[in-house]
């Protein structure tokens, strides 16, 4: 069944992970798995130190080089139960890209992500991708 606006957008806040898709050029879908963090109506990203990047770890990664291209991107989450599948539903959320978010909303973000992973509470990242949350929909089983 279709999930209300509100309820998908509850269950986005909720869930602590989900798969980020941005636009490749020539490959077209570029999705990565991401953590986030929700406040009002912006979604962020972090870019991290935590995992080993090519080439120097502060140059722009494919995802934010297809967002200076494309400023749109999909975020989608799930819970899926193999022996359950009343359980399974979905939620994806459309985005466009915030370039130029205030600092109030970026550290309100970056306050987000500290507060909810504890491998983020010493803000170990270089930045965040800030989305405006364009739209939210979803689908669950019950």
């Amino acid at each position: 069944m279709k999930l209300a606006g509100g309820e998908a957008h509850r269950r986005l806040v909720d869930h602590d992970h989900g798969v980020l898709c941005t636009v490749h050029a020539r490959r077209g879908v570029d999705a990565v798995p991401v953590v986030y963090a929700v406040r009002d109506e912006h979604l962020a990203v972090p870019v991290d130190r935590v995992k080993p990047k090519s080439g120097s770890g502060v140059a722009p990664l494919q995802r934010e080089r297809n967002l200076y291209a494309d400023p749109r991107a999909t975020l989608l989450i799930e819970q899926w139960d193999s022996e359950d599948w009343s359980q399974l539903w979905w939620v994806r959320s459309e985005l466009e890209w915030d370039a130029d978010v205030s600092p109030e909303v970026e550290e309100a973000l970056a306050t987000g992500l500290a507060d909810r992973y504890v491998q983020y509470r010493d803000r170990p990242f270089d930045r965040l991708l800030v989305f405006r949350i364009v739209a939210t929909s979803g689908w669950a089983a019950v």
